[in-house]
């Protein structure tokens, strides 16, 4: 049996994008949703658990999210999960598991658009030493 790596999120962005460009000119988005799940406790309460998850965009996929998107705005994500390791500014090792997203589906207001990037550049994670852009 094969395995299959994919995550499907829709949620709330609960802070403006950060956009980047790599050496190479590519540009690359972060930014973090918020998914909301309501269950019923063992007293049979109801009660709802929000869960924050790191999204990475890229190339021109990057670009129309940091037009379009803000702090609030609602999107459907799907991607690939991937957990990268870095270095914290004490210098400790961390990790963190993001959503690299293969599309994204902007669901505010009438105009609705799904952008699906290309693959991001072989050596992406390696490229991450980059300059911010306004």
């Amino acid at each position: 049996m094969s395995s299959h790596n994919r995550a499907t999120l829709v949620g709330n962005l609960g802070a403006d994008v950060q956009v980047r460009v790599t050496t190479e000119g590519t540009a690359v988005t972060n930014f973090r949703i918020a998914t909301n799940d309501s269950f019923t406790n063992a007293k049979g309460e109801k009660q709802q658990r929000t869960e924050w998850h790191n999204i990475v965009v890229w190339g021109k996929q990057a670009e129309a999210c940091a037009k379009y998107l803000k702090k609030g705005s609602k999107v459907l994500v799907a991607g690939r999960l991937q957990t990268r390791e870095y270095l914290d500014k004490a210098g400790g090792k961390r990790s963190t598991t993001e959503v690299v997203a293969a599309e994204v589906s902007f669901l505010d207001g009438k105009d609705t658009r799904t952008m699906t990037p290309p693959p991001p550049p072989a050596d992406a994670a390696e490229e991450l030493e980059v300059a911010d852009v306004a």
